[in-house]
C-alpha cells in the first residue's frame, strides 16, 4: 500500500512539474508580441533552408518550440570519435538553441573579450572572487588576501583598459589546425585578410602555401601557454599578440621576464555558450567576432568526406568531437556570424544561400532575449544589458580607428561592455564615461 501511495505521489509531483513547465513556457510566450513570434518563425525557417543549401548533406529540423533546432547528419556518416570515458561513438544529431545562440553572439559583437584591470576592479569583490582564479596555484594565494601579490602576478598580462574595440578591424580569418588544410592551397587567400588569428603551436614555416604567412593573433590553451617561449618563435616576420584562454602561472611569468618574450600577452574573457562546441577554435572565433566586421574560418574539418581528425603538421590525435563542432560551425554560418572555407567550399566568392537578413537576426535577437529572460531584454539601448555599471577610468582616446569602430563607439555611448562569465541572465559589466 505504501509503495502504491509513493508511486501516486511521484506521478502527481511529475504531473505538477510538467504543468508548471507548460504554464511557465506559455507565460514566457505571452511576453512576446506577434512581431516577436514572427521574427523567431522567420529565423528558424530561413535557417533550415540555409543549412539544407550550404551544409553539404546536413539537415536542420525544428524542435518542440521556437528556439530548438536539431542538426542531423546523413545516415551513412561514419563517426570517428569515441568518448574516452564511456566508449560511446559520437552521435549523428545535435540539439541547439537558436535563441540562445542569436542572443549570446550578438552580445559578443558589442563586447570586449580581453581581461583588464578595469574589469576586475569593477566586479564586486573582483580580486577575491575572480582574479585569483586566473592565476595558477590560485588556491595558495588565499583568494588574493594579499592583493598586492595578485596584482604583481597578473601585471604582465593585465592592461588597464581594453587594447582593442569592436569593429576595429574589417576582414578577419581564423585558422584552425585541421589536416584538411593540406588539400587546398589557401595560403595567398589567407594573407589578403586584415587580421589572421591562429591557434596554439601551429607552425607557419614550410606550410605557407596552405596556411599563409601572415599572423596577427595566436590563441593559446594551457599546454601551449606553458611552452610560451617556443610559441613566440613561430612567427618570424613580426610579433603576434598572444592570447591565453586559461591562467597565467609562474613558469609563464618567468619566461616573459627572463627570456624575455616581447610579444604582447593578454588573458581572454569569455561569454557562456551553454552546450556549444568547445575548444580553442570556438574561443578564437569569439575573439575575432568581438573585434572584426566579418570573420572567415579555415581548417576546422567541416567537410563530410574528410574522415580523419588530424593536424596539418602532426599525426592523428583524439579528444575532440568533430561532428559536434561541424554542426555548431554550420549553425554559426547560417546565422551570418562566419563564412566557412574548406576543400569542398574552396571558392572565395561562394555565396551563403538563404542567409537570414540582418533585420531578421536583429528582430530575432530582441525576441530571444525576452524569451530567455535576459538582462535588458528587448531594449534598443545596448547599455540596458548592464548588470553592473562603473565609472570609466580616464583613458586616452584611440586614434586612427575605422569608421565602423567609431560608429560603434557612438552606439554604446563611449562605454566598454564586458561579458559576465556564466552569468545566468547574461548581463554585462559596463564602464561608462
Amino acid at each position: 500500500m505504501r509503495l502504491l501511495q509513493l508511486a501516486f505521489a511521484v506521478a502527481l509531483a511529475s504531473g505538477f512539474a510538467a504543468l508548471i513547465i507548460y504554464i511557465t513556457g506559455v507565460t514566457y510566450l505571452n511576453d512576446l508580441s506577434d512581431e516577436d513570434l514572427e521574427a523567431l518563425h522567420t529565423l528558424q525557417s530561413e535557417f533550415q533552408k540555409c543549412v539544407a543549401s550550404n551544409g553539404l548533406g546536413l539537415k536542420a529540423v525544428s524542435g518542440k518550440d521556437y528556439c530548438e533546432v536539431t542538426i542531423k547528419f546523413p545516415a551513412d556518416t561514419i563517426p570517428k570519435w569515441k568518448d574516452p570515458k564511456t566508449g560511446e561513438v559520437e552521435g549523428l544529431s545535435y540539439n541547439f538553441n537558436l535563441c540562445e545562440a542569436v542572443a549570446t553572439w550578438e552580445q559578443v559583437r558589442n563586447s570586449t573579450t580581453i581581461l583588464t584591470r578595469e574589469f576586475i576592479d569593477g566586479l564586486p569583490n573582483g580580486w577575491e572572487e575572480y582574479a585569483w582564479q586566473r592565476i595558477n596555484k590560485g588556491v595558495l594565494l588565499n583568494r588574493c588576501k594579499n592583493k598586492t601579490l595578485c596584482i604583481e602576478k597578473l601585471s604582465l598580462v593585465l592592461p588597464e583598459t581594453p587594447p582593442y574595440v569592436p569593429r576595429q578591424f574589417s576582414r578577419c580569418a581564423v585558422i584552425g589546425n585541421s589536416g584538411d588544410l593540406l588539400k587546398t592551397r589557401f595560403g595567398n587567400e589567407i594573407d589578403e585578410y586584415d587580421v589572421v588569428v591562429r591557434e596554439n603551436g601551429a607552425p607557419i614555416q614550410n606550410y605557407t602555401d596552405f596556411v599563409g604567412k601572415k599572423s596577427t593573433f595566436r590563441l593559446l590553451n594551457r599546454g601551449s601557454a606553458k611552452a610560451l617561449d617556443k610559441v613566440a618563435e613561430l612567427y618570424e616576420t613580426g610579433k603576434e599578440v598572444l592570447l591565453v584562454k586559461t591562467t597565467i602561472h609562474d613558469i609563464m611569468s618567468k619566461m616573459i621576464r627572463e627570456i624575455p618574450i616581447l610579444n604582447p600577452i593578454y588573458l581572454m574573457l569569455g561569454a557562456s555558450f551553454g552546450s556549444a562546441a568547445k575548444g580553442t577554435g570556438l574561443k578564437a572565433l569569439e575573439f575575432a567576432l568581438s573585434i572584426c566586421d566579418t570573420v572567415d574560418m579555415y581548417g576546422f574539418t567541416v567537410d563530410p568526406g574528410y574522415k580523419e581528425w588530424t593536424r596539418y603538421f602532426s599525426e592523428s590525435r583524439k579528444g575532440h568531437t568533430p561532428l559536434h563542432g561541424r554542426a555548431y560551425y554550420q549553425m554559426m554560418e547560417c546565422l551570418g556570424l562566419i563564412k566557412i572555407h574548406s576543400p569542398m567550399r574552396a571558392d572565395p566568392k561562394r555565396i551563403v544561400k538563404w542567409l537570414p537578413s540582418r533585420s531578421t537576426v536583429v528582430a530575432a535577437r530582441t525576441a530571444s532575449e525576452k524569451l530567455l529572460r535576459r538582462v535588458g531584454a528587448g531594449s534598443g539601448d545596448p547599455l540596458a544589458a548592464c548588470s553592473i555599471t562603473k565609472k570609466q577610468i580616464k583613458r586616452k582616446p584611440q586614434s586612427g580607428l575605422r569608421k565602423a569602430a567609431v560608429e560603434h563607439q557612438k552606439f554604446v555611448k563611449g562605454s566598454t561592455l564586458y561579458p559576465l562569465e556564466h552569468n545566468p541572465g547574461h548581463g554585462q559589466l559596463c564602464t561608462v564615461p
